[in-house]
């Protein structure tokens, strides 16, 4: 049952990192007027996620215009949820 519930959040947690880069890449695609719910959902991920993805991009060196920071947290969260998953 806990594994469960925490297989579930971590699954959570890496969709939302995903939005979280996609919509980086197709927001300021869009030009000056990106469609607002567009901007309320990419304000949502950045606050859901931030503090997963803030203490990564602090450690991890910088690639250029690229955050490799959403890729390294999805591996740490599937390695702990494979983890949970065998343990529970």
């Amino acid at each position: 049952m806990i594994a469960e519930i925490l297989n579930i959040l971590i699954t959570l947690v890496m969709t939302a990192i995903l939005i979280r880069a996609l919509l980086s890449f197709i927001v300021p695609i869009m030009g000056n007027q990106p469609h607002p719910i567009l901007v309320s959902v990419q304000d949502v991920m950045i606050q859901l996620t931030e503090p997963i993805l803030a203490p990564l991009r602090r450690v991890l060196p910088t690639v250029g215009a690229f955050d490799l920071s959403p890729m390294v947290a999805i591996i740490i969260l599937i390695v702990i949820q494979r983890v949970i998953i065998t343990r529970l």
